[in-house]
Protein backbone atom coordinates (compact mmCIF):
# COMPACT_ATOMS: atom_id res chain seq x y z
CA UNK A 1 0.00 0.00 0.00
CA UNK A 2 1.11 3.89 -1.16
CA UNK A 3 -0.18 4.87 2.09
CA UNK A 4 2.81 3.38 3.77
CA UNK A 5 4.92 5.08 1.72
CA UNK A 6 4.01 8.82 2.58
CA UNK A 7 6.79 11.06 3.46
CA UNK A 8 5.13 14.47 3.69
CA UNK A 9 1.38 15.68 4.51
CA UNK A 10 -0.70 18.52 5.11
CA UNK A 11 -3.70 19.59 3.11
CA UNK A 12 -2.55 20.83 0.28
CA UNK A 13 -0.15 18.00 -0.69
CA UNK A 14 1.90 14.55 0.05
CA UNK A 15 5.00 12.92 -1.05
CA UNK A 16 4.94 9.61 -1.36
CA UNK A 17 8.02 7.44 -1.99
CA UNK A 18 7.45 5.75 -5.32
CA UNK A 19 8.86 2.38 -5.51
CA UNK A 20 10.40 1.11 -8.57
CA UNK A 21 8.58 -0.40 -10.78
CA UNK A 22 5.20 2.07 -11.01
CA UNK A 23 4.49 4.10 -13.69
CA UNK A 24 2.79 7.46 -12.99
CA UNK A 25 0.77 7.34 -16.13
CA UNK A 26 -1.31 4.39 -16.90
CA UNK A 27 0.69 2.23 -19.49
CA UNK A 28 -1.03 1.58 -22.51
CA UNK A 29 -1.80 -2.16 -21.89
CA UNK A 30 -3.39 -0.60 -18.85
CA UNK A 31 -1.58 -2.33 -16.47
CA UNK A 32 -1.13 -1.29 -12.82
CA UNK A 33 -0.02 2.34 -12.42
CA UNK A 34 0.05 5.16 -9.63
CA UNK A 35 -3.59 5.75 -10.72
CA UNK A 36 -4.51 2.61 -8.84
CA UNK A 37 -3.58 3.33 -5.87
CA UNK A 38 -4.93 7.45 -6.14
CA UNK A 39 -7.94 6.09 -3.78
CA UNK A 40 -5.99 4.82 -0.99
CA UNK A 41 -3.77 8.28 -0.90
CA UNK A 42 -7.18 11.00 0.16
CA UNK A 43 -6.54 10.45 4.26
CA UNK A 44 -10.55 12.09 4.54
CA UNK A 45 -10.77 14.33 1.43
CA UNK A 46 -13.02 13.53 -1.47
CA UNK A 47 -10.67 14.23 -4.52
CA UNK A 48 -7.69 11.79 -5.18
CA UNK A 49 -4.70 13.53 -4.93
CA UNK A 50 -2.97 14.51 -8.57
CA UNK A 51 0.61 14.08 -9.20
CA UNK A 52 2.58 17.04 -10.09
CA UNK A 53 5.29 16.04 -11.86
CA UNK A 54 6.34 12.87 -13.35
CA UNK A 55 9.36 9.87 -12.19
CA UNK A 56 10.34 7.57 -14.58
CA UNK A 57 8.70 3.82 -14.14
CA UNK A 58 12.27 2.17 -13.05
CA UNK A 59 13.01 5.56 -11.01
CA UNK A 60 12.18 5.29 -7.15
CA UNK A 61 11.88 8.36 -4.54
CA UNK A 62 10.02 11.35 -3.87
CA UNK A 63 6.36 11.64 -5.84
CA UNK A 64 5.14 15.21 -4.89
CA UNK A 65 0.96 14.86 -5.31
CA UNK A 66 -1.28 17.61 -5.03
CA UNK A 67 -4.65 17.67 -3.10
CA UNK A 68 -6.75 20.46 -4.72
CA UNK A 69 -6.54 22.09 -7.87
CA UNK A 70 -5.68 25.29 -6.43
CA UNK A 71 -2.50 23.96 -4.66
CA UNK A 72 -2.01 21.74 -7.64
CA UNK A 73 -1.67 25.32 -9.69
CA UNK A 74 0.69 26.95 -7.40
CA UNK A 75 2.68 23.63 -6.88
CA UNK A 76 3.18 23.48 -10.76
CA UNK A 77 4.09 27.00 -11.25
CA UNK A 78 6.87 26.48 -8.54
CA UNK A 79 8.31 23.58 -10.93
CA UNK A 80 8.03 26.08 -13.94
CA UNK A 81 9.76 28.59 -12.12
CA UNK A 82 12.61 26.37 -11.42
CA UNK A 83 12.00 26.72 -7.67
CA UNK A 84 11.70 23.51 -6.61
CA UNK A 85 15.14 21.60 -5.35
CA UNK A 86 15.96 18.12 -6.43
CA UNK A 87 18.35 15.67 -4.96
CA UNK A 88 18.97 12.34 -6.91
CA UNK A 89 21.02 9.51 -6.17
CA UNK A 90 22.43 7.20 -9.20
CA UNK A 91 25.05 4.15 -9.38
CA UNK A 92 26.73 5.00 -12.59
CA UNK A 93 28.42 2.01 -15.33
CA UNK A 94 31.82 4.12 -15.01
CA UNK A 95 33.36 6.55 -13.71
CA UNK A 96 33.39 9.85 -14.60
CA UNK A 97 36.06 12.37 -14.90
CA UNK A 98 36.81 14.72 -12.23
CA UNK A 99 35.08 14.64 -9.13
CA UNK A 100 31.75 17.08 -9.65
CA UNK A 101 30.40 19.86 -12.37
CA UNK A 102 27.26 21.30 -14.47
CA UNK A 103 26.20 19.41 -17.58
CA UNK A 104 24.38 22.29 -19.54
CA UNK A 105 22.95 20.11 -22.81
CA UNK A 106 19.77 20.93 -24.63
CA UNK A 107 17.75 17.86 -25.10
CA UNK A 108 15.40 16.35 -27.72
CA UNK A 109 13.11 13.98 -28.45
CA UNK A 110 13.66 11.76 -31.45
CA UNK A 111 11.33 8.85 -32.75
CA UNK A 112 12.90 5.73 -35.37
CA UNK A 113 10.41 2.93 -35.84
CA UNK A 114 12.54 0.40 -35.01
CA UNK A 115 13.77 1.61 -31.97
CA UNK A 116 10.73 4.05 -30.71
CA UNK A 117 11.15 7.06 -28.73
CA UNK A 118 14.26 8.46 -26.88
CA UNK A 119 16.09 11.59 -25.86
CA UNK A 120 19.43 12.69 -27.35
CA UNK A 121 21.61 15.55 -26.60
CA UNK A 122 21.15 19.20 -28.74
CA UNK A 123 25.12 20.55 -28.32
CA UNK A 124 24.19 22.95 -31.16
CA UNK A 125 20.84 23.48 -30.77
CA UNK A 126 19.81 22.90 -34.46
CA UNK A 127 17.53 20.22 -33.67
CA UNK A 128 15.26 22.49 -31.46
CA UNK A 129 15.91 20.91 -28.13
CA UNK A 130 14.86 22.44 -24.59
CA UNK A 131 17.66 23.57 -22.04
CA UNK A 132 18.78 21.18 -19.57
CA UNK A 133 21.32 21.65 -16.67
CA UNK A 134 22.22 19.06 -14.03
CA UNK A 135 24.92 19.43 -11.38
CA UNK A 136 26.75 16.61 -10.23
CA UNK A 137 29.42 15.41 -7.82
CA UNK A 138 30.57 11.91 -6.81
CA UNK A 139 30.03 10.36 -3.80
CA UNK A 140 31.98 7.35 -3.82
CA UNK A 141 33.80 5.12 -6.31
CA UNK A 142 33.99 1.06 -6.61
CA UNK A 143 34.45 -1.78 -8.77
CA UNK A 144 34.33 0.66 -11.55
CA UNK A 145 31.09 1.86 -10.73
CA UNK A 146 30.41 5.62 -8.76
CA UNK A 147 27.85 6.34 -7.03
CA UNK A 148 26.63 10.45 -8.00
CA UNK A 149 24.45 12.93 -6.45
CA UNK A 150 22.83 14.62 -9.35
CA UNK A 151 20.72 18.46 -8.59
CA UNK A 152 18.84 18.69 -11.77
CA UNK A 153 18.33 22.41 -12.42
CA UNK A 154 15.63 21.56 -15.28
CA UNK A 155 12.70 19.58 -15.62
CA UNK A 156 12.92 17.47 -18.57
CA UNK A 157 12.33 14.04 -19.62
CA UNK A 158 14.96 11.37 -19.08
CA UNK A 159 17.56 14.43 -18.68
CA UNK A 160 19.55 12.34 -15.73
CA UNK A 161 19.83 9.56 -17.87
CA UNK A 162 20.80 11.18 -20.70
CA UNK A 163 23.32 13.56 -18.96
CA UNK A 164 24.87 11.10 -17.52
CA UNK A 165 25.34 8.27 -20.41
CA UNK A 166 26.12 11.44 -23.20
CA UNK A 167 27.98 14.11 -21.13
CA UNK A 168 29.36 11.75 -18.35
CA UNK A 169 30.14 9.07 -20.15
CA UNK A 170 28.78 6.82 -17.66
CA UNK A 171 25.25 5.72 -18.20
CA UNK A 172 22.69 4.86 -15.20
CA UNK A 173 23.33 0.79 -13.94
CA UNK A 174 20.53 -0.79 -15.66
CA UNK A 175 19.16 1.67 -17.92
CA UNK A 176 16.27 -0.08 -20.10
CA UNK A 177 17.23 2.04 -23.27
CA UNK A 178 20.56 4.42 -22.51
CA UNK A 179 22.19 1.90 -20.53
CA UNK A 180 25.39 -0.22 -21.39
CA UNK A 181 23.14 -3.44 -21.97
CA UNK A 182 19.80 -2.66 -24.25
CA UNK A 183 16.97 -3.47 -22.33
CA UNK A 184 18.87 -3.29 -18.98
CA UNK A 185 19.77 -6.72 -19.02
CA UNK A 186 18.30 -7.71 -16.05
CA UNK A 187 19.15 -5.62 -13.68
CA UNK A 188 17.43 -2.99 -11.70
CA UNK A 189 17.52 0.26 -12.70
CA UNK A 190 19.71 2.22 -10.07
CA UNK A 191 17.93 5.71 -10.28
CA UNK A 192 16.59 7.16 -6.70
CA UNK A 193 14.80 10.70 -6.67
CA UNK A 194 16.24 11.03 -3.12
CA UNK A 195 15.25 14.63 -1.63
CA UNK A 196 12.22 17.27 -2.70
CA UNK A 197 12.29 20.95 -1.63
CA UNK A 198 9.37 23.15 -2.74
CA UNK A 199 8.71 26.31 -1.56
CA UNK A 200 5.08 27.71 -0.63
CA UNK A 201 4.43 31.64 0.05
CA UNK A 202 3.04 32.49 3.22
CA UNK A 203 3.77 28.59 4.28
CA UNK A 204 6.23 26.40 5.65
CA UNK A 205 8.07 24.13 2.29
CA UNK A 206 7.32 21.01 1.64
CA UNK A 207 10.51 18.89 2.54
CA UNK A 208 10.70 15.22 1.93
CA UNK A 209 13.30 12.76 2.05
CA UNK A 210 13.34 9.06 0.75
CA UNK A 211 15.59 6.13 2.11
CA UNK A 212 18.14 5.03 -0.33
CA UNK A 213 16.28 1.61 -1.24
CA UNK A 214 17.92 -2.06 -0.84
CA UNK A 215 18.75 -2.09 -4.70
CA UNK A 216 21.21 0.36 -3.63
CA UNK A 217 22.98 -1.07 -0.97
CA UNK A 218 22.72 -4.89 -3.11
CA UNK A 219 24.64 -2.63 -5.11
CA UNK A 220 27.25 -2.19 -2.47
CA UNK A 221 26.35 1.53 -2.01
CA UNK A 222 25.02 3.94 0.47
CA UNK A 223 25.16 7.68 2.17
CA UNK A 224 26.64 6.31 5.52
Amino acid sequence: MLANHVLFLDGEALVIDKPAGLPVDRPRDGSISLENHLDGLTFGFKRWPHPVHRLDRDTSGCLLLSRNPKAHAKLQQAFEQGLVEKRYLAVLEGVPEGEEGMIDLALVKVSTEADGWRMMGDADGKAGGKAARTGWRVLAVKDGRSFVEFRPETGRTHQIRVHAAEVLGAPVVGDPVYGAVRGGGGVPTLLHAAALTVPRAGKEPIIAKAPLPERFLAAGFSEA
